[in-house]
């Protein structure tokens, strides 16, 4: 095999599909790329049996051939190449690797033991802009729990009802909501998505508006296909919570605040907070104004802001980390929360009432945590 490839070209092509390499496993072949160029395409291909991704980078096949390369390796040599055109030429498992006065030799491996993307029927289909499918991504996945024992709760739900989209992340502690309505139908499915797909896949995706992400789901795969990636993975067997169960529509009280000057306000106060301390911020709601207090081992802070409030009083606390996550993934210049009680879920949402906009809808539900009082 001989290539010639800009190193530009190859670096960003090893970047995308190096998201599917392992960072430890059993099997030497995982942390290897292969790079194909049998059918006329130079292709680039990881695949760590869960996540695979292949995307085809421009170049000159002047002999077709293919070889898998140890992802490391080969990543950091073409890195600290020049600026220039790199020629990659394979005899049998050895690799020469040449650019300007610059010449590498490393040993390959045949990739017969490599593990191609698996081949997903494209009859269930979706299409979205990447700008959306990588705002519904980033402005969820935070909700994603990283604790591997918690099963459903590390991948997050995508929903289609017809126009409808829905995804949905929760880690036992907070609910994280985006819905978006599509101009085309493309009737019910529900599916279950690794979150490390997820967030590989928003790493990607250049979030341009006029660029199409097509979505296909068999009952164990799902397949991203965008400019020139395919990103294949396996599906999370089972049936998710009952989201709509879980949200309520009747409230103690609502509120309406500037979202920077609380999200300003909350951030101060964890300059007192140590991880270990998990303390939380208490927030104290009456007419026309907000008092958010903390105490910690470090301090205390205290802080009044306006807001307009519609039913009762209330003392509340949460894991401020958890309402600086929702207020950042939130656009609008005013939230509205919706208070149950002091022991039950907190409401930050847009997707209710009359004051329902264009674009995404939102919904993210924090539970409170007990306080004792501060002085």
């Amino acid at each position: 095999m001989e290539l010639r490839i800009q190193k530009a070209d190859l670096v960003a092509g090893i970047s995308t599909v190096s998201r599917a390499v392992p960072s430890k496993t059993t099997m030497s072949i995982l942390e290897c790329i292969m790079i194909d160029a049998v059918d006329g395409d130079i292709k680039l291909i990881a695949n760590d049996m869960e996540l695979g991704i292949e995307t085809i980078i421009g170049g000159e096949i002047v002999t077709a051939g293919k070889i898998a390369v140890n992802a490391g390796i080969f990543s950091n040599i073409i890195r600290k190449l020049p600026d220039n055109e790199v020629k990659i030429v394979t005899e049998g498992e050895k690799i020469s690797i040449t650019c300007e006065n610059s010449e590498f030799h490393i040993l390959g491996r045949s990739g017969e033991d490599f593990s191609y993307l698996p081949v997903v029927e494209k009859n269930s289909e979706i299409k979205l802009s990447q700008y959306t499918l990588k705002e519904m991504i980033t402005r969820t996945i935070f909700s994603v729990s990283s604790n591997e024992s918690s099963g459903m709760m590390t991948g997050e739900l995508l929903e289609v009802k017809e126009n409808d989209v829905r995804m949905v992340a929760l880690d036992g502690h907070r609910i994280s909501i985006r819905k978006v309505t599509l101009d085309e139908a493309y009737g019910n499915f529900k599916v279950i998505i690794s979150g490390k797909t997820l967030l590989e896949i928003s790493r990607i995706l250049s979030g341009d508006t006029t660029k199409v992400c097509s979505i296909y789901f068999t009952g164990r795969h799902i397949l991203f296909e965008f400019d020139s990636t395919r990103v294949v993975s396996r599906l999370i067997e089972g049936t998710y919570y009952n989201i709509d169960s879980m949200l309520s529509n009747s409230y103690m009280a609502t509120v309406k605040v500037n979202r920077q000057k609380m999200l300003d306000c909350i951030d101060r106060a964890t300059l007192l907070v140590r991880e270990e301390d998990k303390k939380p911020i208490i927030v104290m709601i009456r007419d026309g104004s907000m008092e958010l207090k903390i105490n910690t081992s470090i301090g205390s802070m205290d802080e009044v802001i306006d807001i307009e409030k519609n039913g009762e009083d209330m003392d509340i606390g949460f894991n401020p980390k958890f309402v600086i996550d929702a207020l950042r993934a939130v656009d609008d210049d005013e939230v509205t929360m919706y208070l149950v009680s002091p022991k039950a879920p907190c409401f930050i949402r847009n997707d209710i009432g009359e004051e329902k906009p264009e674009g995404q809808e939102y919904c993210y539900l924090i539970l409170p945590i007990n306080f004792v009082t501060v002085d």
